[in-house]
């Protein structure tokens, strides 16, 4: 009896490993393939190849088109984007387009190709011109990286501008902005909501730290050199160049924020001025007057004099009334944190 036992108990064994080992691999989960390892698929079966027929440009519609686009790229190096311009062949007519905001006699210019051969001649004699203007796909209130100072910044529901990029000694670039914005640690947006902007970092503030300042760093993204100019959803910027002390009586200082675009013809009155707000008081700052002031979601917006050079860094929007404007110096910053200025 035990060894009959013995014999049923080795071939109950035997089938408990064949069930063991037929149902194992279905329940494991399987390996992820190794990277690289799936064939490509052949580009000619891509949903774009069955697009429907399009009209070919002619060779002497490319020449064309070549020539202008030339001209164009010409006179903008030349005298600046006051204009814009987009140019292209239509794929269902195939002539050229040129979409601009130029003045007509501007666009005839760039467009006549009068001594050309006749077809290429032809060709540009059938331009359509479209009246528009076109812009950058971004704006202060929605910026991109690389971040430029003068731009809307978003955390929980306080809104400001961001004033200007520095370089610590260890390399590390930051963004300026003003210290009753956002709280240490915050993480900051840009104004639509799509981008994150930095996280917020080495806060002053009467208020909080018992400091006469009013200044925040934010770190994490990439940051240039440049300020927005123009409107309040304007693409436009200009290069900071340097960065230094303002002077009281100089009357062409701008200001650049979110809820007041770029302004010009401020009058500095002092550099050595005080205000005290909700938030306490900071000392020494700038005040000044005349142009535009500032507004509510203009603070950390950067202050500077500028010219056909770029933006010269003088501090950052931290406090208004109706007529007088007051502003961080770059000089109270400056040694505050150990930074230089980021130039772009």
């Amino acid at each position: 009896m035990p060894h009959t036992k013995k014999a049923v108990a080795s071939i109950f064994a035997a089938i408990l490993a064949l069930l063991f080992l037929s149902i194992t691999p279905a329940q494991a989960t399987p390996a992820k393939p190794p990277p690289g390892s799936a064939q490509p698929v052949a580009d000619s079966v891509a949903p774009d190849r069955s697009a429907g027929a399009r009209v070919a440009a002619s060779p002497a519609t490319n020449a064309a088109l070549a020539t202008i686009q030339a001209r164009i790229a010409d006179y903008v190096a030349t005298h600046g984007t006051a204009y814009t311009f987009g140019s292209y062949v239509d794929s269902t007519t195939g002539e050229i387009v040129l979409e601009t905001d130029a003045p007509a006699s501007l666009v005839a210019s760039l467009t006549d190709l009068t001594g050309a051969p006749s077809a290429n001649m032809q060709a540009a004699q059938q331009v359509q011109v479209r009246r528009t203007s076109t812009t950058d796909a971004f704006s202060r209130r929605d910026d991109v990286p690389s971040f430029y100072g003068g731009g809307g910044i978003t955390s929980g529901n306080a809104i400001c501008s961001s004033g200007y990029a520095v370089r610590s000694s260890a390399g590390t670039i930051f963004m300026v902005t003003a210290g009753h914005c956002f709280a240490n640690g915050a993480t900051v947006l840009t104004e639509s909501g799509a981008r994150t902007y930095g996280t917020v970092c080495c806060r002053r503030l009467d208020s909080i730290t018992h400091d006469a300042k009013d200044m925040e760093l934010m770190s994490g993204q990439s940051y240039a050199g440049r300020i927005f100019t123009g409107g309040v959803t304007s693409s436009t910027s200009i290069p900071v160049v340097s960065a230094g002390s303002a002077v009281a009586g100089f009357n062409n200082y701008c200001h650049s924020g979110r809820t007041t675009g770029e302004q010009c013809g401020h009058t500095a009155q002092s550099t050595n001025a005080q205000v005290c707000t909700q938030t306490g008081c900071k000392s020494p700052v700038i005040s000044y007057t005349g142009g535009v002031v500032q507004q509510g979601g203009d603070s950390g917006g950067t202050f500077y004099a500028k010219d056909s050079r770029g933006a010269f860094i003088r501090g950052h929007v931290i406090a208004g009334n109706s007529t007088t404007g007051y502003i961080e110096p770059w000089t109270v910053l400056q040694p505050t944190y150990g930074v230089s200025v980021v130039t772009g």
